[in-house]
């Protein structure tokens, strides 16, 4: 697995994720329906033209997951024990169909464990942007991570 492990995020490091990702019509609504989320502004046309926006807004809920899973495999794929939380999530900035997404990642903190000597805790910020490299969403994630010793 290419993830890494606690001893090897350092602090204040900035991953620049070179996967990108095209949101389209079918991504918005599909993990809408999925997620029996009936909002008008992400899956009704007529509506969301009517809005401040003019058409129908990417499910934050799909931004977040998408701009967290375009993070993993350059940090934590095979190398997660567990995602403890999620904070300080925001949208400061709407994503719309057609909108290439791009990431990047800071190390916030990482310690080890007081209790469990095979992991740690990692704090990472997420950031994603649009493709006018607006900040679209941001997030700081705290997820307990294999150690070295577990190897």
């Amino acid at each position: 697995m290419a993830g890494l492990y606690l001893e090897d995020f350092e602090i204040g490091h900035v991953f620049q994720h070179a996967l990108r990702k095209t949101v389209t019509e079918s991504d918005n609504m599909l993990f809408s329906v999925m997620t029996l989320n009936p909002q008008p502004l992400h899956i009704d046309f007529d509506y969301a033209s009517k809005t401040e926006w003019g058409r129908p807004l990417v499910n934050s809920l799909f931004t977040l997951g998408l701009m967290i899973g375009i993070s993993v495999n350059d940090t934590t794929v095979g190398t997660t024990i567990a995602n403890l939380g999620m904070s300080d999530v925001t949208f400061p900035a709407p994503l719309f169909h057609g909108d290439t997404v791009r990431v990047e990642t800071q190390v916030i903190s990482a310690r080890k464990s007081k209790s469990k000597t095979d992991r740690g805790i990692v704090e990472l910020e997420h950031r994603a942007f649009n493709q006018f490299g607006v900040l679209v969403a941001k997030c700081t994630r705290q997820a307990m991570m294999k150690s070295k010793a577990a190897a």
